[in-house]
């Protein structure tokens, strides 16, 4: 039998952390410590109020802890939130209900320091935002980059980036925060553009998805029809079809079976000083790397990916 895998989540809930939480909620190869929040495609206290909706609504096994974060990069002003794409609240505007849950009353920091420490060797870091609270972690105890595995969605090396033509959002978000991880030595799996621009989730699979939910689970289809509609309106808008990149379900996925996507190992720089090239995730091609700090992914298996997410979420 499989073994479950620890995991604990970060991210800025919009749309597609939203996709992501509920794909992880639902796995049965998952075991969550928890989930840690961040500024973003929405400021903290909205990402963490999405979150802890979100959780109400997706009706894991067991209870999973919530704890607020960062809500600006260590050393810069934050940008405007990501309307077009999330719409106001992040949520695509879809009014969850409230929930009675509260975040902890612990720092996202904090909160990751001692799950790394009680998990020694057995957790994975899932960051689908901004890694401004683990760079906070790691400045707090560095020792955690050698009890931790990471997997992060962001960055881009052979294709353009989505925020400026060579910087994708996440790292782009806070670059500091990005180069004292990749320079923590902690081992990263980098789930980036150059796979998730392929991970298209069309109008066959919203209907697959759709038929296949049940009467007990009215409102979790609603959500999702109601999310993936808003999607699929906002990349017609921009021109990029009638579909939805799954960008952090894909990195979950990951987590889950490293089969799904071929990796080449590379020295990731990140460039935090120029006014062009602020937030690239840059590798020299130009000679073979003598140490490397990250496996990018280069190749996804896109429609067993795309099937296995189905599934999950209709489990």
């Amino acid at each position: 039998m499989e073994q479950v895998k620890h995991i604990l989540l970060d991210v800025d809930t919009g749309v597609d952390d939203a996709l992501a939480l509920i794909y992880a909620f639902k796995s049965n190869k998952l075991y969550i410590e928890g989930v840690t929040t961040v500024f973003g495609n929405v400021d903290v206290k909205q990402a963490t109020d999405n979150t802890l909706r979100v959780l109400a609504l997706a009706q894991p096994r067991y209870e999973i802890p919530v704890a607020m974060g960062a809500d600006a990069p260590l050393f810069r002003p934050r940008r405007e939130n990501v309307t077009a794409i999330h719409g106001a609240n992040g949520l695509a505007g879809y009014e969850l209900p409230e929930t009675s849950q509260l975040p902890v009353d612990e720092r996202a920091s904090d909160f990751i320091v001692r799950k790394v420490r009680e998990q020694a060797h057995d957790i994975t870091l899932v960051f689908t935002g901004r890694l401004t609270n683990l760079a906070v972690a790691l400045a707090k105890d560095p020792s955690i980059a050698q009890k931790a595995k990471l997997v992060l969605m962001g960055g881009a090396i052979k294709v353009p980036g989505n925020t400026t033509p060579v910087s994708e959002a996440n790292i782009h978000g806070d670059p500091e925060a990005a180069h004292r991880v990749f320079e923590s030595g902690i081992p990263i799996t980098m789930v980036g553009l150059d796979v998730t621009g392929k991970a298209k989730f069309g109008e066959a699979h919203f209907h697959e998805l759709m038929n296949g939910f049940t009467d007990e689970q009215a409102e979790l289809k609603a959500f999702m029809q109601h999310i993936f509609t808003f999607s699929f309106e906002a990349s017609e808008r921009l021109n990029e079809g009638k579909n939805r990149l799954m960008h952090d379900p894909l990195a979950v996925a990951v987590v889950e079976d490293a089969s799904l996507v071929e990796m080449e190992d590379y020295y990731v720089y990140i460039e935090t000083k120029g006014q062009l090239s602020s937030g690239a995730t840059l590798v020299d091609f130009r000679r073979p790397p003598s140490r490397t700090n990250a496996s990018v992914c280069m190749h996804v298996r896109e429609e067993a990916f795309l099937q296995h997410y189905i599934r999950t979420v209709l489990s």
